[in-house]
C-alpha cells in the first residue's frame, strides 16, 4: 500500500498532544448508516457524471495510507495518526467536475443530517475518504464505516459517517459553523480560527450578568464566545446547559452551582471557585483549572480531553 506522508508532528499553539483518540461531535450515527448491505454513497451537483457507489466498491478503489496530524478545535491534536483510504481527488476525477463548481459540501448518515464544507481546490488536494485505522475497520465511534479527513483544518472539517459529496457553485455553511459560530476556512495556524467573532453588545452581557433565571440563554443556539466574565456571581446557581465556549471565567465564583450538562469548552478557569459544583456530563475540554478550586464538584461523565489542571505561576487546581 502506498503511504504518503502529511504529518509535521507541529503542535500548534494552544494544543495539547495526546495518544488517544477522542471521541467528537455525535457519537453514534442511525442504523441505515451501519447496514453495509444497503449503505451508499453518492457524488452529486455540479459534476458530469453523478455516481453512486456500495460500499464494497469503495474498497475497491486504490488504497492509500495517510499519515497525517489531527488537530480538533478543543484543544487536542493527534500527531501521526494512519489512515486507510482514498484521495478525494481520485472520486472527483472519476464523476468530471464541471468549471463552475467551487465548493464540496459533505453530508453525513445522522438525524440531523451533519454537514460540512471546503473550497473545491483545498479538497481536492487534501481531502481523504477514509474507512480504516492501522489496517482495521473505522470503528462507528469514530466516523466508520466511512468518513472524510482534512489534515490541515481543524477536525470539524472532517465528516464522519459520510453519505454524499456535493459539488456547488455556492458555499453553504456546516451544522458547526452554522449552530456554534465555528470558523468556515478552520485553519489552527493563521490567526487559529476557531470560532468567528468572541462579540457579544454590551447591553445582552450586562443583561446575562444581571439574569436571576438562565434558562433563556440555555442550549447550542445561545452559544457565547470569547466573552470576558472575570470574576462574575452568577445571581442564581441553577445556570446548567449554558454554552460559554472560549469565555474568560478567571476568578467566577460557580460554588455550588449546577452546570450539569454546560459546555465550557476551551475556558479560562484558572482560580475559579467551583467547590461543590454539579458539572456532570459538562463539556470541558481544552479548560484551564490551574489554581481552581474544584474540591467536591461531581466531575462525573464529564469531557476533559485537553483539559489542565496546572500551570507555572498558578497553585495546582485542588481536586478531590
Amino acid at each position: 500500500m502506498k503511504v504518503v506522508e502529511r504529518a509535521t508532528g507541529a503542535l500548534h499553539p494552544g494544543q495539547t498532544a495526546t495518544r488517544k483518540w477522542p471521541v467528537v461531535g455525535e457519537k453514534a450515527p442511525p442504523a441505515e448508516a451501519l447496514d453495509l448491505r444497503s449503505w451508499r454513497l453518492e457524488i452529486v451537483g455540479r459534476v458530469d457524471h453523478p455516481l453512486v457507489l456500495t460500499y464494497d466498491e469503495v474498497l475497491a478503489l486504490p488504497q492509500e495510507r495517510l499519515v497525517a496530524d489531527i488537530h480538533c478545535v478543543t484543544s487536542w491534536s493527534h500527531l501521526g495518526m494512519r489512515l486507510d483510504g482514498t484521495p478525494l481527488a481520485l472520486l472527483l476525477e472519476r464523476v468530471g467536475v464541471k468549471a463552475d463548481a467551487r465548493f464540496v459540501r459533505f453530508v453525513a448518515y445522522s438525524d440531523r443530517d451533519h454537514d460540512t464544507s471546503l473550497p473545491l481546490e483545498l479538497a481536492r488536494s487534501d481531502t481523504w475518504v477514509i474507512h480504516g485505522r492501522d489496517g482495521e475497520p473505522l470503528e462507528p465511534k469514530h466516523g466508520g464505516p466511512l468518513r472524510t479527513v482534512t489534515p490541515s483544518r481543524y477536525f470539524y472539517k472532517s465528516l464522519k459517517w459520510l453519505r454524499t459529496i456535493e459539488l456547488r457553485v455556492d458555499d453553504q455553511l456546516g451544522y458547526w459553523e452554522r449552530e456554534s459560530a465555528y470558523h468556515n476556512n478552520a485553519d489552527p495556524i493563521p490567526g487559529d480560527q476557531r470560532f468567528t467573532t468572541g462579540s457579544v453588545r454590551p447591553e445582552n452581557l450586562e443583561r446575562f450578568l444581571e439574569a436571576t433565571d438562565f434558562r433563556p440563554y440555555r442550549g447550542p443556539r445561545r452559544v457565547m464566545i470569547g466573552v470576558d466574565l472575570r470574576g462574575w456571581t452568577p445571581r442564581s446557581r441553577e445556570i446548567g446547559d449554558l454554552y460559554l465556549k472560549a469565555c474568560d471565567l478567571r476568578d467566577v465564583d460557580l460554588s455550588g452551582a449546577d452546570l450539569r450538562g454546560a459546555n465550557l469548552s476551551l475556558c479560562d478557569l484558572r482560580g475559579a471557585r467551583l467547590e461543590a459544583a454539579n458539572l456532570h456530563g459538562a463539556d470541558l475540554e481544552g479548560a484551564r483549572f490551574a489554581g481552581a478550586d474544584l474540591r467536591g464538584a461531581d466531575l462525573g461523565d464529564t469531557a476533559l480531553s485537553a483539559a489542565s489542571f496546572r500551570e507555572p505561576g498558578y497553585p495546582d487546581a485542588r481536586v478531590e
